[in-house]
């Protein structure tokens, strides 16, 4: 930076009143630097006695007279006084003003850090590149997005503080035009969104989750699964609504209807899974009487899957609650005290208890309750120990009697069945055929509980409760329905499903369904086994193929229909990926692979088993509880959306955060650069 005599303290002529520590920041400049000395300049060395400077050193050091001759200014505030002001008061000034500059001697008598040292030769400025601050805002806005924060957060103060501090030109948008951007952006992705459903070629599903948010208002997500043309899942978010008061069934179809109509789906949709209310149940037999009155095909609606087997086992823990939020406050305590934790995996170490993961999942869901029964059954004496060695800290209450660790021990090997079943929900696609299986699973353990002998008594009356639970979910979903669902999962087919389903009747009006909707005369001719670009490449259709499609199509000739012959062949493994088994037997099954294209895509679940069972599910309701009203359908919409690689439009306009992001990287390194040339 240059200094002169004109311009060394221009700086600070709107400066307000600084203290001792605000004047470090000032330069400490030296009369002999700016030509101001005093007349015995000459006479001043460096081992010379310092002499009390007169008052008028101190203003013709730090004062300068105007161009007029009439006044005198500060150099470092910019007051001006009269010529005629006596230099008392300006000394005066000094002192109140700019403590520390009134004293002798040309160092400030104060412990504030010491001053910075300006460089006499003058240095070329690197000027920064030109920043359109329409570009910080568009990033602002990004990140408003990534991280489900409302527009409302922008209007605090010390965040606009901050961006003033490193550049005071910054003008961030009022708190009116970032909604009023997020609501046209959200109105420009909604069509992009409607645009890509019309192209989806097969049927589709929906799922709603409902939810309240701390203004006490009432919000339903719907969301839409298919399964595409190269057999991979996709799903996307419809809408995010209000469900107005009184918040009943018939409120929630209405508005099920209303976001089926915008997307023009009413004719695709082929079923809706639900989050188990009585309120969501009721509205989706409404939805259903609507769509088989219009008889645009068959429509169903399940409960969800991971919701019921989590209320299940909620009533197998019950016993044991008390005695795992006991455990959940150790945890706490030792997540949070590196040297509580540090101390217990050395316990583990001595007693050979295992190895473990600090922080542990201390979530109130399944996988944190399922955590606190882990940790007693296979670490209790170091968790004993933890506890004795620490007693002020975590208090002897902490420690478990023999009659509780008793029913943790019994809880938790009654239940890991159950988080098994948990974890491959999570793991793999949970299809309709393979919950079913699961679920058949359940009940027989809960029905060997019931009838043991060695069965203690509370444990007996949980699973009581938990068998009810077991058949009200059979009773709802053993159907035609979820039969034809479950016998398309090539792993299950008729032989996994539960008796109770599993029949000639079910079986034979699934064929009836099959060859009325799925007939060939809905079909090109299959003549040829394989595609078009194949016949093309010539080599890539090897001999020996040939001759086994052709085999295939002989076979499928013979049999009664597609169905017949697929159901005749044994199951899948269960590892084995649905998705990618139909893929590889589309030419086998042509017709029967499009009916499992459209019932594979029906959800077993209405939200994803992890935001149930997992810690994942506490993040997402702490967001959704805590969204003001304005903020909410934008944000979450265009949040999902873009996670869902759709781009982000203003005006029907793609917002290029690629090339936003390099501009930001390229303003940043030339600043970079800028400041180590000058350090230089």
């Amino acid at each position: 930076m240059d200094w002169s005599v004109n311009n060394a303290f221009k700086t600070y002529k709107d400066a307000e009143p600084k203290s001792v520590m605000d004047m470090a920041l000032i330069p400490n400049i030296d009369p002999r630097d700016i030509g101001l000395g005093s007349s015995e300049k000459g006479n001043v060395g460096p081992a010379a006695k310092p002499r009390k400077k007169t008052m008028t050193s101190v203003y013709l050091k730090f004062f300068e007279t105007a161009p007029d001759g009439k006044s005198r200014r500060c150099k470092f505030c910019g007051q001006s006084y009269s010529i005629a002001t006596a230099t008392g008061n300006l000394g005066r000034h000094l002192s109140n003003r700019h403590p520390g500059y009134d004293k002798s001697g040309d160092a400030v008598t104060s412990s504030a850090p010491q001053p910075i040292t300006i460089v006499k030769k003058p240095q070329t400025q690197v000027k920064s590149p030109q920043v359109d601050f329409d570009h910080l805002n568009w990033l602002l806005i990004k990140w408003l997005i990534l991280a489900s924060l409302p527009p409302s957060t922008l209007e605090e103060k010390w965040l606009a503080n901050s961006f003033k501090f490193l550049n005071p030109s910054i003008q961030l948008w009022p708190g009116e035009k970032y909604k009023a951007v997020f609501r046209e952006v959200f109105r420009s992705m909604r069509e992009d969104v409607r645009a890509s459903l019309e192209q989806v070629s097969s049927k589709v599903s929906i799922t709603v989750d409902f939810w309240t948010s701390y203004e006490q208002i009432f919000y339903m997500s719907v969301t839409c699964h298919w399964i595409d043309e190269n057999w991979c899942f996709q799903k996307v978010l419809l809408d995010i609504c209000h469900i107005p008061y009184p918040c009943g069934s018939n409120e929630i179809y209405h508005s099920l209807i209303k976001v089926l109509k915008m997307y023009n789906i009413e004719s695709k949709v082929l079923s809706c899974t639900h989050d188990n209310s009585q309120t969501a149940m009721h509205a989706c037999h409404s939805l259903k009487e609507d769509l088989d009155g219009q008889k645009v095909g068959p429509f169903c609606y399940l409960p969800c899957a991971a919701r019921t087997l989590n209320m299940i086992i909620d009533d197998g823990l019950r016993t044991t609650k008390p005695v795992i939020t006991k455990i959940r406050e150790f945890v706490l305590e030792m997540n949070s005290s590196s040297e509580i934790s540090e101390d217990f995996i050395q316990f583990t170490t001595v007693y050979q208890e295992g190895s473990w993961k600090i922080p542990l999942d201390a979530s109130a869901r399944w996988s944190g309750n399922y955590q606190m029964l882990d940790i007693v059954c296979k670490a209790g004496k170091s968790m004993d120990a933890v506890i004795r060695k620490y007693e002020e800290t975590l208090s002897g209450r902490m420690l478990l009697n023999p009659a509780e660790k008793n029913a943790v021990n019994i809880v938790y090997a009654y239940l890991e069945a159950f988080y098994k079943i948990t974890l491959n929900m999570i793991n793999k696609v949970p299809t309709i055929g393979l919950v079913l299986f699961f679920m058949d699973h359940i009940s027989e353990m809960i029905a060997g509980c019931r009838e043991s002998l060695r069965s203690p008594d509370w444990l007996k009356n949980a699973a009581e409760e938990m068998a009810k639970k077991t058949r009200s979910y059979s009773n709802q979903v053993c159907n035609i329905f979820t039969y034809m669902t479950a016998i398309l999962d090539p792993r299950i087919k008729a032989e996994l499903i539960p008796e109770s389903l599993n029949s000639e009747t079910n079986l034979e009006e699934a064929r009836t369904h099959f060859m009325r909707n799925y007939s060939t005369n809905h079909f090109p001719s299959i003549a040829s086994g394989y595609s078009a670009q194949e016949i093309e490449d010539g080599a890539s259709v090897s001999f020996a193929e040939e001759i086994a499609r052709k085999k295939r199509r002989v076979s499928m000739s013979t049999a009664t229909d597609e169905l017949t012959q697929y159901l005749s062949e044994p199951p899948a493994p269960i590892p084995t990926d649905v998705l990618e088994w139909w893929k590889v037997n589309t030419t086998r099954y042509p017709r029967l692979s499009t009916m499992a294209r459209d019932f594979l895509a029906v959800q077993a679940t209405s939200v994803a088993p992890e935001e149930v069972f997992c810690g994942k599910g506490d993040e997402m309701d702490k967001q959704r509880f805590s969204m003001p009203h304005d903020s909410t359908q934008a944000l979450l919409c265009i949040r999902s959306w873009t996670h869902g690689g759709i781009k982000l439009k203003y005006k029907s306009t793609e917002i290029d955060y690629e090339s936003l992001m390099e501009l930001a990287t390229a303003a940043a390194d030339n600043g970079t650069a800028g400041f180590d040339k000058k350090q230089k």
